[in-house]
């Protein structure tokens, strides 16, 4: 199954489980450029926006979450990539998977600019940028 959690709460879980793991699913651009959560592991689902799906995904998965069972958090610039990532990862056998809605930058305001409404950043959840 899969659950929504907003940005917030995909912290607090984190410091609930230590074993759980953050996934970054965006480019390496974005991770590297906009910035990504300290602590998260870069995992990019598309290479570019627009290309095929990483395939490689699953098994990059599978490096820093062996167990099945442990819970994978997935990120990306809004919660629409990771939210099929995490799909991906539930056919392949995950159990306790969480999409962080609104992502990273959160959505765009009315000036069509992110980060002004909600997501990680907004947030102020620890963050660095490379």
């Amino acid at each position: 199954m899969i659950e929504n959690l907003d940005p917030q709460h995909a912290w607090d879980l984190l410091q609930q489980k230590p074993d759980a793991v953050l996934v970054d699913v965006r480019t390496k651009a974005e991770y590297t450029d906009i910035g990504h959560p300290i602590g998260a592991v870069h995992i990019a689902w598309q290479e570019q926006f627009g290309s095929p799906v990483n395939p490689n995904f699953i098994a990059e998965v599978n490096k820093v979450a062996p167990d099945y069972n442990t819970p994978v958090l997935l990120l990306c610039r809004s919660g629409q990539r990771s939210l099929s990532a995490a799909k991906a990862l539930e056919q392949s056998g995950y159990k306790t998977l969480i999409n962080i809605i609104n992502g990273f930058e959160g959505d765009p305001d009315n000036n069509q600019q992110r980060g002004n409404l909600n997501g990680w950043r907004f947030h102020g959840l620890p963050w660095q940028q490379n």
